[in-house]
């Protein structure tokens, strides 16, 4: 069994409303030094699988039919 950790993120292009709510807060707690946040998700998996290639292609799979919108967000994720 192996452990996948997946890390959704927004598109650098991609307005992040959260994000600058969250740098907002900051800003108003006195952290002034901090110049931007990117709000983003994480997930682990646990798999049934010591097959590289097969995790690889069902994370990849996995990704982009449920995990991640291809149109606003990218991913990556860690094996181990």
């Amino acid at each position: 069994m192996k452990k996948v950790k997946v890390y959704i993120t927004l598109k650098p292009e991609v307005l992040d409303p959260q994000g600058k709510v969250i740098m907002n807060t900051l800003h108003t707690l006195g952290y002034e030094d901090i110049s931007d946040v990117r709000a983003s998700k994480f997930f682990e998996v646990k798999i049934n699988s010591d097959d590289e290639n097969h995790i690889k292609k069902e994370i990849d799979e996995i990704c982009d039919k449920v995990l991640a919108n291809p149109n606003i967000e990218t991913y990556r994720y860690e094996v181990e």
